[in-house]
């Protein structure tokens, strides 16, 4: 079963077209990773889901069934921007206003399960507003999970975050989708931190769905590159691209080969040139690298 079925989803605001016949597939159980630029519709797609706004056309299923069903909605929990917390009051009691709004029985009970989820069960009686970022968007998760929902929308939910909570973030993430067996679908600019996590990719620009993976998959399309140094860099670039399509210099000063060669050719050629080479490796894009390439494909660059 999938989590989410869109099919065909239009919306505009006003001349503004946000979301253009899109189409997208979520598993039940994946880390969905919603992947697009600024203004690219994730937002928008996700606000729908969500029914904060409503589509034009086209259709959306959550576990079959239509988005609007009172009772499939109840299965949501959702953090889009920030949590909406009164600042001056504790943790603790912003989580039991949300809890008593959704009705839920035994709210301390609750509470304290969804605090310790995501690692803040030490916080419940610090002030929101002296809360750090990470430990708002954590707390912001936790709202997410009051009365147990079996698909969390998390729009950018990491961005502006430091390592450590980042790494916090990814295992909460991984925690309750391989533990509880809920569907996360979650977008954030952080690419890096989110291939760490997902099992899924969706890759949308211009509101429309430019390519849907598996982690899996993603693998496979990652193509492979030769990285090396040597003494006289500009030489050595100058000479590899004689000989091969694509050469680029990366931002750690490595010159990378994308042509499908051994290393050992790549040494030979360049000693044969009086070049030695210094160091040599291979490895293969990551998922930051993919997606530039993608964008730039659908641009004809």
């Amino acid at each position: 079963m999938n989590a989410i079925e869109i099919r065909n989803l239009n919306k505009s605001f006003g001349s503004k077209q946000a979301v253009r016949n899109l189409n997208m597939t979520v598993p039940q159980g994946a880390i969905y990773g919603f992947i697009g630029e600024n203004g690219s519709g994730k937002s928008t797609t996700e606000k729908i889901i969500c029914g904060l706004i409503h589509e034009n056309s086209g259709s959306i299923k959550l576990y079959c069934r239509d988005h609007t069903d009172p009772d499939v909605r109840s299965r949501i929990g959702v953090l889009i921007e920030s949590p909406g917390c009164f600042p001056n009051i504790s943790v603790w009691n912003n989580m039991m206003i949300q809890a008593t709004n959704l009705g839920i029985k035994n709210p301390e009970k609750e509470i304290a399960r969804v605090l310790k989820t995501v690692r803040m069960e030490g916080a419940a009686s610090n002030k929101f507003r002296n809360c750090s970022l990470g430990m708002k968007q954590r707390i912001g998760i936790a709202f997410a999970l009051l009365g147990d929902p079996a698909l969390l929308v998390l729009d950018e939910p990491i961005n502006g975050l430091d390592a450590d909570g980042m790494r916090i973030m990814r295992e909460v993430l991984t925690d309750i989708t391989q533990k509880d067996g809920r569907t996360v679908l979650i977008s954030s600019h952080i690419l890096g931190e989110l291939e760490k996590i997902a099992t899924h990719y969706g890759i949308i620009r211009h509101g429309q769905m430019v390519k849907e993976m598996t982690a899996q998959e993603l693998e496979v399309n990652c193509r492979t590159y030769i990285a090396l140094k040597t003494g006289d860099m500009s030489r050595t670039k100058r000479l590899l691209q004689s000989r091969y399509a694509r050469v680029e210099e990366d931002e750690s000063g490595y010159l990378r080969i994308y042509d499908i060669v051994p290393s050992q050719e790549v040494v030979r050629f360049l000693y044969e040139n009086g070049i030695v080479t210094s160091e040599i490796k291979s490895a293969k894009i990551n998922l930051e690298e993919y997606y530039v390439d993608l964008m730039q494909e659908r641009e004809g660059r």
